[in-house]
């Protein structure tokens, strides 16, 4: 298992240049993949002064839900028809039967205490405070702490979007200036090694990866390689599967077994990728994979090809697992952490 990282030369510390005018040989040929192209700069945050802005990509990017929800019909005078109206429209926007019963509970209550609407809040801004206060318990930040390597364990159905959004974790990662290493861990699927490949290049990261096998042991590797370099944070990678393939759930919980035997204690992340076109189904997957493996947090994606935005509201109501990142187009930086009231405002402002 380990005969890669045995056989690995790692290019020496610096030196004081030789005198001599003969230069020095070219080091040895790394076995994992490492882009040419040079580290990306170390960051102390990310550039929300360049055109769009996130907050302008986040409305952008719930557009389709926005228009789902059809706030043109949420008028001043907050009567019963309109809340129908929106109810229904909450319902088409799959926020879900709970967090719509509340949302217009609580939007009732608030129209009411400021006097209707002879209040000073118009009924958008209600509902947005509304929403924001419903959201909130998904509102917690990934934290890296202090053990190394911190080890994250990314899974979720087949084309949930896994791979792509360990790429832009990477990126966001190095911008608070930590090392990453990627585990192909997916070794299923086809050309899924390449892919995480061409990530590790965008981002200059080591991808350890292996010619088939067994997904545990590329993972296992991945870790022990971490150690040895002193890398802040490894990105696992894993292949796609339903919940109801039983013999592939028990491989993730084999896979979390095996990387507790390289690192004690670890993963200390297992984040769920769900689909955001999935919905109401979001719900049952992440049951599911909760059940199997204890998910930590979520990353919810593709949020901009969707009118179904409204199952952030629905994990909030029915199963406030941490949102950590939401994705909302295709760049390297459209994946961000989750803020309840940025999303509401972006959802609901006009």
């Amino acid at each position: 298992m380990f005969d890669w990282l045995k056989s690995k030369t790692f290019p020496p510390k610096t030196q004081p240049p030789e005198p001599a005018p003969a230069p020095p040989p070219e080091p040895a040929t790394p076995e994992v993949t490492v882009s040419p192209e040079p580290p990306v700069p170390a960051l102390t945050g990310l550039d929300d002064s360049a055109q769009p802005t996130w907050r302008e990509r986040l409305r952008a990017g719930l557009a389709k839900t926005r228009h789902a929800i059809g706030l043109t019909k949420l008028f001043a005078k907050l009567d019963e028809a309109a809340l129908e109206d929106l109810e229904t429209s909450l319902l088409s926007a799959d926020a879900g039967l709970p967090a719509t019963t509340a949302l217009l509970d609580d939007l009732r209550a608030r129209w009411k205490r400021q006097g209707g609407e002879h209040g000073p809040q118009p009924a958008r801004t209600l509902l947005k405070d509304a929403l924001a206060d419903l959201l909130r318990p998904l509102e917690a930040p990934l934290v890296i702490d202090r053990r190394r390597p911190f080890v994250i364990m990314l899974i979720g159905v087949n084309g949930a979007g896994k791979t792509t959004s360990i790429g832009k974790l990477a990126r966001w990662l190095q911008a608070r200036n930590l090392s990453v290493l990627l585990a192909a861990g997916d070794t299923f699927r086809a050309a899924a090694r390449e892919q995480l490949q061409a990530w590790g290049e965008r981002n200059n990261v080591t991808v350890v990866a292996q010619d088939g096998g067994d997904p545990a042991a590329v993972i296992f590797d991945a870790v022990q390689a971490a150690k040895s370099r002193g890398i802040d944070v490894v990105l696992a990678d894993t292949a796609g599967r339903l919940p109801t393939q039983l013999h592939l759930m028990d491989e993730l919980r084999k896979i979390k077994r095996v990387i507790d035997k390289a690192d004690p204690g670890a993963p200390h992340e297992v984040l769920l990728v769900l689909d955001g076109n999935t919905g109401q189904n979001a719900l049952a997957q992440l049951q599911a994979f909760d059940a199997a493996l204890g998910v930590t947090g979520l990353v919810l994606t593709k949020l901009d090809g969707t009118a179904k935005g409204g199952v952030v509201a629905a994990i909030a109501k029915t199963r406030p697992v941490p949102l950590r990142f939401i994705g909302v187009g295709e760049g390297v930086d459209d994946l961000r952490p989750f803020a309840a009231a940025e999303f509401a405002g972006a959802l609901l402002d006009e």
